[in-house]
């Protein structure tokens, strides 16, 4: 399936329909007085956040939603039947967001959330409701109230509890593949990730998430290479793990390259909690080893070793990435302190 994580559409909520002007007709009956009835609602333009999609792909061959509208209303008190509501069906982590593309409109976080973006015009009133003791037959109808159209994105952030980072070939899809049920494209040059991956890992009885973005290059902030496009993915994860490629000639140099590129990309994502680890020592002898760890632990602060080939070091790598989403989800389940008052 393809990938797509953002989508423009427009949407328009149904119009109301007209009220009726109408009297009564009956046989004996000389005065039957007013009995049109009102004009039905315009259908709403909904958001709903649903299992089994992780991409926006289906708004690429369809653009554009218009709830149905209210039917108008009849004689003999009749009222319109109220217009079709229309459903955008989208993955959960999509932003519903206005024309600027910056102005959140919705967050769809939870499965099953439904929020409405258009609401569906009033049903003008039939005549029945304008009678009064001084006016006993009204010919007055209230027309419907129009719809709304709005022209909206979307942009679709992956739930996941833990994101992968690294320059392009940093192993970032070998851990994956070799950690989870998730086949990534995995060869031997940059940039064979080209859109983000999913994979549940299994450790110690638990499970989390975890997405294997493409990797990043110097200047990806200012679109180079795939950009950063891709950094929305892991706002949202609790903890980053950091790949860095073993045997580059310049560990330090490649941990400083992803550093600033999260920086450059704002929302706190540089004050996301990290944990670093060294790729592909399965490639170097012992001395190599030592002192790759060492050049990367100058800048970096504590590293960790591992292989996602051989799988050396992986176990405490997972435990330590399970630790940090464990004690990200307690903290979101306690309850805030209430202040303290004397």
């Amino acid at each position: 399936m393809k990938f797509l994580d953002l989508a423009k559409v427009t949407v328009r909520s149904g119009s109301g329909g007209a009220g009726a002007a109408s009297f009564r007709r009956e046989k004996f009956i000389e005065y039957g007085g007013p009995d049109g009835g009102d004009g039905g609602d315009g259908g709403d333009v909904i958001v709903e956040a649903v299992d089994g999609l992780n991409t926006l792909i289906d708004f690429r061959y369809q653009q554009h939603f218009f709830a149905g509208n209210g039917q108008h209303g009849m004689g003999q008190q009749r009222t319109g039947a109220r217009g079709k509501d229309i459903v955008l069906r989208v993955p959960v982590g999509t932003e519903v967001l206005d024309t600027d593309e910056e102005t959140v409109l919705a967050d769809m976080t939870a499965l099953g959330q439904r929020v409405v973006l258009a609401h569906g015009g009033n049903g003008g009133w039939g005549n029945l409701r304008f009678k009064s003791s001084t006016n006993q037959s009204p010919r007055r109808a209230n027309p419907g109230q129009p719809g709304v159209e709005r022209e909206l994105w979307l942009r679709l952030k992956l739930i996941a509890d833990a994101g992968l980072l690294g320059l392009p070939n940093a192993g970032k899809s070998t851990f994956l593949a070799a950690t989870s049920n998730a086949r990534p494209k995995i060869a031997d040059y940059p940039f064979t990730t080209l859109h983000p991956n999913l994979g549940v890992v299994g450790i110690d009885g638990t499970e989390f998430v975890v997405a294997d973005i493409p990797g990043l290059i110097e200047g990806a902030h200012e679109g180079r290479g795939i950009g950063d496009r891709f950094l929305g993915h892991v706002e949202r994860c609790a903890v980053l793990l950091h790949l860095v490629d073993a045997t580059s000639h310049d560990v330090a140099a490649d941990w400083r390259i992803v550093i600033d590129e999260l920086a450059a990309y704002g929302g706190d994502l540089a004050d996301k909690p990290r944990i670093t680890a060294l790729n592909k020592i399965d490639a170097l002898d012992d001395d190599a080893r030592i002192a790759a760890r060492a050049a990367l632990e100058a800048v970096a602060g504590p590293v960790m070793a591992m292989s996602g080939v051989s799988g050396e070091g992986l176990t405490d790598v997972l435990r330590a990435v399970q630790a940090r989403i464990g004690a990200d989800r307690l903290r979101r389940t306690m309850p805030e302190e209430a202040p303290w008052r004397p």
